[in-house]
């Protein structure tokens, strides 16, 4: 009996044990990860009178989270990614989804990363006002054009979908900004490169402005058959979208017969006088797989394991990525040398984007420089260019 008793305590406390540590202990693991920031989006209902739509014809839009403290005068404006469409085909596809129309987008956007609240994972930028610009026009917001043919019609207005959001936010104190940074991920990143200097021009002359390309540095690069697939996909891009008018105008006049190269930045970067930081990685994922090794170019999938797992390429495929790093290494030197108020974290991660993602923005295995994540890079680079290799 005295035996029974004692195992039905036992009984009774591992029960107990097991329930606080699945209910108090997970409870307390979960209030200590960082509440997450739900943004609601704002339709930029002026943007009609210029005729600033998607390519559907939906009006552009923007999340805003309102900065506070010391960071109520400082602004951060983030240009979405999502790649681009070359054809009217992929527009008319692209204009049925959240990459072409307002109409299909979440109504609300998690901040995550450099667009975070939290003071702990983003000292930084936590208390500016941050703001997340849709992207729905498929040209990194260079174009400006209509398609009509009677009876299909495409908005290629990325250019003044920019000007609009520019011209929405200015009055909401963008217009009386101390400091402020416009940066973007991908084909967002790649949109900094072409309104960076512009975006200075909107603000205050005694304004701390700077510009950060996370991802955008796409290399006019061979891919593995020697042809130049992404050459020719951009200008593509740019011819279809009325793009060359709003490319860097020092640029274009540089290269009368080849305007369109102007959409890679390593042709338009030396151009930029505003201070400009650039993430990337040596071995973006992105440009893996779409500049060195586009589906055109590996029919027969001899690249599928080493696309899915570095770990798995053969010593062949890993020297071919090692000289793409090299000729990315090479695009950059130009800036590393002569730019004396610019800065760069070129990493060996297989990544692509790593400023919008908690866990590569400011994780405990982040990649640094003297124990410096790029969070703090962006803020920090006017003694001295910073090179990473």
């Amino acid at each position: 009996m005295i035996h029974n008793s004692f195992s039905v305590t036992m009984n009774f406390a591992v029960a107990f044990a097991l329930f606080y540590l699945i209910t108090v202990e997970s409870w307390r693991v979960h209030s200590q990860e960082p509440k997450k920031l739900y943004v609601n989006m704002t339709l930029v209902n002026n943007a009609r009178e210029t005729g600033a739509f998607c390519l559907d014809g939906s009006l552009p839009a923007y999340h805003l989270d309102r900065g506070f403290g010391a960071g109520e005068d400082n602004w951060l404006l983030q240009f979405e990614g999502g790649g681009w469409c070359n054809d009217l085909k992929s527009c008319l596809e692209r204009a049925k989804t959240r990459r072409g129309s307002t109409n299909y987008m979440t109504k609300y956007e998690t901040f995550n990363g450099i667009l975070s609240n939290n003071a702990t994972v983003n000292p930084d930028f936590y208390n500016w006002n941050r703001v997340k610009l849709r992207y729905c026009d498929g040209a990194s917001f260079t174009g400006n054009k209509v398609f009509n043919n009677g009876t299909t019609k495409l908005y290629f207005k990325g250019q003044k979908i920019w000007e609009a959001l520019i011209a929405d936010l200015l009055p909401k104190g963008l217009g009386k900004a101390r400091k402020a940074l416009l940066s973007g991920c991908s084909a967002g990143g790649l949109a900094t490169f072409h309104h960076c200097d512009n975006f200075t021009k909107y603000l205050p002359t005694n304004a701390s402005v700077k510009c950060l390309s996370d991802a955008g540095f796409f290399l006019d690069g061979r891919d593995v058959s020697l042809n130049h697939t992404m050459r020719y996909f951009f200008k593509s891009v740019v011819r279809l979208q009325g793009s060359v008018q709003n490319l860097n105008k020092n640029c274009t006049s540089a290269m009368p017969s080849y305007p369109d190269l102007c959409f890679f930045p390593q042709y338009v970067l030396k151009y930029i006088s505003t201070p400009y930081f650039i993430l990337n990685s040596a071995y973006d994922v992105f440009q893996f797989h779409n500049i060195l090794v586009p589906p055109s170019t590996d029919p027969r999938g001899h690249w599928i394991h080493c696309k899915k797992d570095p770990a798995a390429c053969t010593p062949t495929e890993i020297n071919t990525l090692q000289g793409f790093r090299l000729s990315m290494i090479a695009a950059l030197k130009p800036f590393y040398f002569y730019s004396n108020s610019g800065g760069m974290f070129i990493n060996s991660c297989f990544a692509h984007c790593q400023s919008e993602s908690q866990d590569t923005w400011s994780g405990a295995d982040s990649p640094k420089i003297k124990n410096t994540v790029p969070i703090s890079l962006t803020t920090r680079h006017n003694d001295k260019p910073v090179y990473c290799m």
